[in-house]
């Protein structure tokens, strides 16, 4: 009865919407590329978002096992959208796969369904395809999660060498019109392989006078063939990404080289810092071709890769990165630049954390009917320097001249360094930590 207790206690109910329905459309026009792909809705309200992305030519659909267990627990804080990018999986097509416009297909989907910021994960080239989009577009994504890739040139590596000659096969296959039944022992003879066999056969449709596949595969064909092909290189034009990262990999990974490819990681990922075994850490023992799907390994691998995403999403993701996580926001001060130690505490700020959707949520509204405040509305801003009208302050608990001595912004350089000033700005601190007070216009505290 106590085990049966337990299982019945940890099953969870997973809300799947598949937009992958219908056939990939050739499009001229790269601002045309529609991307489709799996909505996982999180069991929760309210949810912030988390778009992955799979490795080149795999269905993302390939996610659904590991995000669909019920001891993952990714789901209690995610949303999740399973996201086909161009020319893979049921996405539309287009000759080019370079990665600024990959990133751009990202975005307009972000757009249409609404989504104002993300988190954004990828695996193998998704993983390099989610860092670009991120630098990209650094307003849009609160932190980027990377599974075995990322800014790293795979050009000669032994992995992808073998992936462009299993790439070269799929293309000959529908150069020489060949068959379904020929198609699939070509495959099962050519690429020994066991996970990327596999991802080939899952690719394979009927065409008109022979086989066909789902992925583009010419497209894809012609960009491994460059000198630098765009699904292998990294380039120094991508840039840095200054925000929050987690970044796995196997750790026998005949794709990321522990002695060597964690250097790119540091060189792009500046928080990386000091962060190894931390945000930057190598998983479980698997020694075989198939460690690179770690999301797929052993029950007792993957519960911990899983936790361990989790518990990243619910403390780091999305937190400044000058606090130390989630449980800082609202209780430490950060230096800011002009910083001025004979100031007491100019210089200083609260990060500003948002509403994951606040372009479209209306939770910001409620909060101000709710207290009975004004808040500034979008894009009001006073000059520089410029406080509004005392009457709009609101202090509780505190002296109407001491409130003036607080907020006047004509204090003197010696009243500021004054044993009186040094309490009063003090005494301003503690009530701001508690949240004692608001100003009600231009800028309100939540």
């Amino acid at each position: 009865l106590k085990k049966a207790f337990q299982k019945t206690s940890f099953s969870k109910v997973v809300s799947v919407r598949s937009f992958s329905i219908g056939t990939p459309i050739f499009q001229k026009d790269s601002s045309k590329v529609q991307l489709r792909g799996t909505f996982l809705k999180g069991r929760k309200a309210d949810l912030p978002t988390l778009v992955v992305l799979p490795e080149i030519l795999e269905p993302v659909g390939n996610f659904l096992p590991f995000f669909k267990h019920p001891d993952n627990k990714i789901l209690d804080v995610r949303n999740v959208w399973l996201l086909d990018y161009r020319n893979c999986g049921n996405s539309d097509h287009h000759p080019s796969l370079d990665l600024h416009d990959m990133s751009e297909d990202i975005i307009r989907f972000m757009n249409e369904k609404k989504v104002t910021m993300a988190t954004i994960a990828g695996h193998g080239f998704g993983a390099k395809l989610a860092t670009v989009t991120a630098i990209n577009n650094l307003e849009r994504f609160t932190g980027v999660l990377l599974l075995e890739g990322g800014p790293v040139d795979h050009r000669y590596h032994e992995p992808f060498l073998q992936l462009k000659n299993y790439i070269k096969v799929a293309y000959d296959l529908i150069k020489n019109n060949a068959s379904s039944q020929k198609a699939n022992k070509e495959i099962q003879n050519q690429i020994p392989h066991k996970k990327w066999r596999k991802v080939f056969q899952q690719n394979l449709i009927e065409g008109i006078g022979g086989i066909a596949f789902r992925a583009n595969i010419e497209a894809i064909y012609k960009d491994s063939v460059k000198v630098f092909p765009d699904i292998a290189s990294w380039h120094e034009k991508y840039g840095l990404w200054p925000g929050r990262v987690m970044a796995c990999f196997a750790l026998y990974s005949d794709w990321i080289l522990m002695g060597s490819n964690t250097i790119p990681f540091y060189s792009i990922f500046p928080h990386l810092q000091y962060e190894f075994s931390r945000d930057l850490y190598p998983h479980g023992d698997d020694k075989s071709e198939l460690n690179h799907w770690i999301h797929e390994g052993t029950p007792e691998d993957v519960f911990y890769l899983s936790n361990r995403i989790y518990r990243w999403l619910r403390w780091q993701d999305g937190a400044n990165v000058h606090l130390s996580d989630k449980s800082e926001a609202g209780w430490y001060y950060v230096p800011d630049r002009g910083f001025d130690p004979q100031r007491q505490g100019v210089g200083e700020y609260i990060p500003e954390h948002v509403h994951h959707d606040y372009l479209h949520t209306t939770a910001y509204d409620e909060s101000r009917l709710r207290r009975g405040v004004r808040g500034a509305d979008k894009g009001q801003f006073l000059p520089s320097g410029k406080f509004s009208k005392e009457e709009l302050w609101q202090l509780v608990n505190i002296p109407v001249k001491l409130e003036k001595i607080l907020f006047s912004s004509f204090l003197t350089q010696e009243l500021l360094n004054s044993s009186i000033s040094n309490f009063l700005m003090h005494f301003l601190d503690l009530k701001r930590t508690f949240h004692i007070f608001s100003r009600k216009q231009p800028i309100e505290f939540f």
